[in-house]
């Protein structure tokens, strides 16, 4: 089958749908609609912001649809596509049963874990978190539970112990993408078997909140302190307090098994190395 007669609509919002689109599209595959929420206010000044996804399919003349919710009318808005298969890639909402089962070839999602391993919201976190040897990313069939449905693809990537959650984020859903193009052809003409998930084996991430990244400086594992700071180095970054005020930790290194602190951003001021920091009275 050739790509261009694949139709399929692909729900996704920031940049982990953007990393599938351009691989896809590197590939020779094109939504023929994106799914993305609402602009929204954003920043200090509260400015309206686009979904990184919509302003992709701008980029590339491609239609979208910003419903606020999945509700009846955003579904018979999308089935007008008659799309051969719906993708899902970081849209951030469950979808609905009624719309997930309304594609011939089903609704495809991708984690980025070796599912059953790391359901759930921070699959990218999780693995740096534990220090882990290895990750990966699962296409799968979506269901009406969370990150449960047959596997259709999956592969290894074998962790080097320094990735950072953005870098490793990059690499595994471009990777999504790419699969994705690799099986899709097949997938629309039957000749991919799924194979379920053991179920019992599964593991499950939780959603990150700000005071996850307090560490306590000399009273936890070097490796530990490290694996946090990789973690979560996007958000919400390590901190500790001084004086009752946070101090973010920019940037550290483990060396000679150390956790080596190099600069941190004192709470009001600007960044400064670890060493000045310490040399002063803030």
């Amino acid at each position: 089958m050739q790509n261009k007669k694949i139709n399929f609509v692909f729900f996704g919002t920031s940049e982990e749908a953007v990393y599938a689109l351009d691989a896809l599209k590197k590939n020779g595959f094109t939504p023929t609609l994106i799914v993305t929420p609402p602009d929204r206010p954003a920043g200090r000044h509260n400015i309206l912001k686009s979904p990184l996804a919509k302003t992709w399919a701008m980029k590339h003349s491609i239609k979208f649809l910003q419903p606020e919710k999945i509700d009846e009318t955003a579904i018979a808005e999308i089935a007008k596509e008659n799309a051969d298969v719906f993708i899902v890639v970081g849209y951030g909402k469950i979808l609905p049963q009624a719309l997930i089962e309304l594609p011939k070839y089903k609704t495809i999602n991708v984690h980025p874990s070796l599912l059953p391993l790391y359901r759930g919201p921070t699959p990218i976190e999780a693995p740096i978190l534990s220090g882990d040897r290895e990750t990966g990313v699962s296409v799968m069939i979506l269901d009406k539970e969370v990150d449960h449905g047959p596997i259709i693809k999956q592969e290894t990537y074998t962790l080097q112990g320094d990735e950072k959650t953005a870098e490793l984020t990059k690499i595994l859903f471009t990777r999504g993408g790419e699969l994705l193009a690799q099986i899709l052809p097949d997938w629309i003409e039957g000749k991919i078997k799924t194979k379920e998930q053991i179920h019992a084996n599964a593991t499950f991430t939780k959603k990150l909140k700000k005071e996850d990244g307090l560490v306590i400086l000399g009273a936890e594992l070097p490796k530990v302190l490290y694996n946090k700071f990789r973690a979560y180095s996007s958000w919400p970054r390590i901190f500790f307090f001084k004086n009752n005020k946070r101090v973010i930790i920019t940037d550290a290194e483990l060396i000679d098994g150390k956790f080596v602190v190099k600069k941190v951003l004192p709470e009001g001021k600007k960044e400064i190395t670890y060493t000045e920091f310490l040399n002063s009275n803030i």
